[in-house]
């Protein structure tokens, strides 16, 4: 299996739909949103967008706003779950998947970790958050 190194081009960084999903989770105040490029890495998306909310029905917010933004745009999703509990929904939008989680069971599932390999996109509608200067490694619960 080979894996891509390099940064799309410009002009892919921003689809429509991207665009869509991220604006959906600046309108909703989300938090901590990382936009990642799994091309390479897995056949099930291209983009996997993780997010997090303040609480179960910011959760449940964040993602109601993000497949309606997805449908405005001409995209209907493949499907949403998890949408009852509120702690984490995903949703399902074909070429992107989004994941929005109360932020201590992003921390416990740590997806970031899971898909490091691929080159991180910008949010293209969200201000650039600072970068740390040093990654923490978590150790195995």
């Amino acid at each position: 299996m080979t894996t891509r190194t390099r940064l799309r081009p410009r002009e892919e960084r921003a689809s429509p739909l991207q665009q869509a999903v991220t604006t959906a989770l600046d309108d909703m105040k989300a938090v901590n949103v990382r936009v990642l490029d799994v091309r390479g890495l897995t056949d099930i998306a291209d983009t996997m967008v993780i997010a997090s909310g303040n609480s179960d029905r910011h959760v449940r917010s964040i993602a109601e706003r993000v497949v309606e933004n997805a449908k405005a745009a001409g995209f209907r999703p493949l499907g949403t779950e998890g949408e009852r509990d509120g702690e984490w929904v995903l949703v399902d939008l074909q070429d992107v998947v989004v994941h929005v989680m109360l932020p201590r069971v992003r921390e416990f599932y740590g997806l970031e970790r899971l898909w490091d390999s691929g080159p991180e996109l910008p949010a293209v509608a969200l201000p650039a958050a600072p970068r740390a200067a040093g990654r923490r490694r978590h150790t195995a619960r």
